[in-house]
């Protein structure tokens, strides 16, 4: 059995719809976004108190970029992932661990808009830088798209794979804070992803609570 341990809106949402992708057996733990991830319970499973956490056959992970990479290994019937010795092995390998290059600044800017509740707290310049490199990864991700090859409708030119799901579920949450207008190539393939039936299945449920709250989140400015 796999079990794993999720927050809704947070980084285990890429593994939430990899796991529904390569259509195995699995049953998610949902937790709150809150100190009980803190819990002795809990770090015994995430030493840092963070999700995502899974169990795999009693052994334990508590790294999405490690989990997305062990699921399509263990997993290869899917095509999720990219062999050594194939041809998009590096780009995919790159593209897998960009997700977390966007995710530090999507972390940067819930910390100043939504945990840090006290206005004195807050940073506007920080606001504002973290937007700016939100966007610099938003270039990035267009000029990746952007090249003139065959089948460039995802980040691969083989075709759809996990590090679409890693870098797209990192954008839905930048997206609260760097709109995608002026990145074309961004939008469409986001709009592309996103309406596969897998995608839909990881949407909060009714009962869950949310760490956004709001569609879009204005820089603050003091």
């Amino acid at each position: 059995m796999i079990t794993l341990h999720h927050v809704p809106q947070s980084r285990s949402m890429r593994v939430l719809w990899l796991l529904h992708e390569l259509e195995v057996d699995f049953q998610v733990v949902e937790h709150a976004f809150d100190k009980s991830l803190r819990q002795p319970e809990f770090l015994t499973l995430s030493p840092a108190g963070r999700v995502p956490a899974l169990e795999i056959e009693g052994e334990r992970m508590f790294e999405s970029g490690a989990m997305i990479e062990y699921l399509c290994e263990r997993f290869p019937e899917r095509g999720l992932g990219r062999a050594p010795g194939d041809m998009d092995r590096m780009a995919w390998l790159v593209w897998v661990h960009f997700a977390e290059t966007v995710s530090q600044h999507v972390a940067a800017l819930t910390q100043q808009h939504i945990m840090l509740y006290e206005d004195a707290m807050r940073s506007p310049i920080i606001m504002k830088l973290e937007a700016s490199r939100l966007r610099k990864c938003y270039e990035a991700i267009e000029a990746r798209l952007s090249t003139p090859v065959e089948n460039r409708d995802y980040l691969l030119t083989s075709g759809f794979s996990a590090c679409d799901i890693a870098v797209g579920q990192a954008v839905y949450m930048a997206k609260r804070f760097a709109p995608l207008e002026g990145f074309a190539e961004v939008q469409a393939w986001y709009e592309r992803i996103t309406e596969r039936e897998t995608f839909a299945k990881c949407w909060p449920g009714p009962e869950s609570a949310l760490i956004y709250e709001q569609e879009f989140y204005e820089v603050w400015d003091g």
